[in-house]
């Protein structure tokens, strides 16, 4: 896998260019740990991506030191990048992942200096097949991306020109046909074989974390961890009222059901059965699951067929509609979802595919961030400018009343994503301003409504609406965000 040419090279530049902090103890000290780490002597596989992907100098040379035992020149970017794949496992937070293709993009392209014309073009496009990946073999992505689709999204990311056309068509065939996947450890894949949830921490405590979807990446699926804080619990009665990427939930699926409602972590667990602490989830509490990263919670002022309805509009826009049991109730559930939301969700994951010709809507990182609280307000706030900035000038360059109704309805699609981004993130900045401990503690001010939750099993049931009655403005145009009067009250 390694020419020792070309480590004789590296390892020669390495002594004269200053990697670290100047010190050769320091480099020896990483050319130890990297080969110990290539060769799995006394380290597992999970082990490897922890030790390349932190945020300090150490780490980044030892990250160097690893990735020249990889000799990449004359391979494809795809190639490479499932070599690469096949020596460890990609696990860790988004940050930390992403430094580690950070390492990759900048080894290939040491490797292959002129096959794409720059490092940034590399990880552009590393970062793209990975998304892509999730797009076609995740079970959790709605409409698969076309080839025509991904080509056009990286139009202008090549430093503001084009990547050749064969070279994206050769990625996606690639990706298409074979998804991307990394190295397990043979312990870990017994344990997925037989219960798939249990994961031994140093090899002393049991820290049961497991991954609520099938997306075979790391990015997007979303953490289930027994462990996590519970910020509320109660009963809700749920209505699906869109899918994935908003698309219109069919009719049989569409009634209203009660559940014991269970915010957990990130996650909203959805259960038959009253929340007990003790009592492990099953397949169809872990499938009603809705996580609430990146989502927005807010009084459905649309719906007016039951009262003390709120909607939850989550990162992958899924509309659903929850009842509570009173108007207090509800309000602490939006408070609670938005507060988990604005404190937990991790930093956007770079934008690898974007285009001003046509809009994606990026995928956004289920992971935990790992900021504080004062670090995550300026995310937030650097986040809601850019936001903001961008609405602005998306609607200062209204498109011409000949264009055709595909490129009308793009962008207005964009606008309504700028338009919801821009609410989410001021809500979430308020929040933090505000203060969130009070909220997530479960003060006083819930005690009331979970009360009434635990002393009433059951919300008042309403039989299914008939095909004759005529639909709320909400079912109409929530999950066609697309379509030309959007904008009118539902985001």
């Amino acid at each position: 896998m390694g020419s020792s040419e070309l480590q004789e090279k590296d390892a020669t530049g390495a002594l004269v260019h200053d990697l670290s902090n100047g010190s050769r103890s320091n480099l020896e000290a990483a050319r130890r740990l990297a080969k110990r780490l290539y060769h799995l002597d006394r380290f597992k596989r999970s082990d490897v991506a922890k030790h390349l992907g932190k945020n300090n100098e150490f780490s980044k040379l030892v990250a160097e030191e690893y990735l020249k035992f990889f000799d990449f020149t004359g391979m494809t970017l795809d190639c490479s990048l499932r070599s690469f794949f096949k020596a460890f496992s990609l696990i860790g937070e988004t940050q930390e992942r992403e430094r580690v293709l950070i390492h990759f993009s900048s080894r290939f392209y040491q490797c292959n200096p002129n096959t794409i014309s720059s490092q940034d073009g590399v990880h552009c496009l590393t970062c793209a097949m990975m998304l892509l990946n999730t797009d076609l073999h995740g079970h959790n992505i709605g409409k698969k991306m076309t080839c025509q689709e991904f080509v056009a999204n990286l139009q202008g990311m090549n430093d503001g020109k084009d990547f050749p056309r064969g070279l994206l068509k050769a990625l996606y065939n690639s990706i298409k046909n074979e998804k991307l996947e990394w190295a397990v450890d043979e312990e870990e894949k017994k344990k997925s074989h037989s219960d798939g949830t249990d994961e031994k921490d140093n090899g002393n405590q049991t820290k049961a974390v497991s991954r609520i979807g099938n997306s075979n990446n790391p990015f997007l699926d979303i953490p289930h961890d027994p462990n996590a804080a519970v910020y509320k619990t109660g009963f809700l009665a749920r209505k699906i009222h869109a899918d994935m990427d908003g698309k219109k939930t069919p009719r049989g699926k569409r009634g209203w059901k009660t559940f014991y409602a269970v915010l957990k972590g990130t996650v909203l667990y959805l259960q038959k059965d009253e929340y007990k602490p003790e009592k492990a989830l099953s397949e169809e509490d872990l499938k009603n699951a809705v996580s609430v990263h990146h989502a927005l919670a807010s009084k459905a002022t649309d719906y007016e067929k039951k009262p003390n309805v709120l909607k939850l509009k989550t990162a992958d826009w899924r509309v659903l509609l929850f009842q509570a049991q009173s108007q207090e109730e509800m309000q602490t559930w939006i408070n609670k979802i938005n507060c988990v939301a604005a404190v937990f969700s991790a930093p956007p994951f770079p934008a690898a595919i974007g285009s001003q010709k046509k809009f994606s809507r990026p995928l956004l990182p289920a992971t935990t961030t790992k900021l504080s609280q004062d670090e995550q307000l300026k995310s937030h706030e650097a986040k809601l400018k850019q936001i903001s900035t961008e609405l602005a000038e998306h609607r200062s360059y209204p498109p011409d009343k000949k264009l055709k109704g595909k490129e009308v309805d793009d962008y207005k699609l964009k606008d309504h994503y700028l338009e919801f981004e821009k609410n989410r993130y001021e809500i979430y900045v308020g929040l933090l301003k505000e203060g969130v401990k009070e909220l997530l503690s479960g003060g006083e001010n819930d005690a009331p409504g979970l009360k009434k939750s635990h002393s009433s099993p059951s919300l008042n049931q309403e039989s299914p609406v008939s095909a004759k009655v005529k639909r709320n403005v909400s079912e109409r145009k929530d999950y066609r965000p697309e379509t030309p009067s959007i904008k009118q009250k539902v985001t």
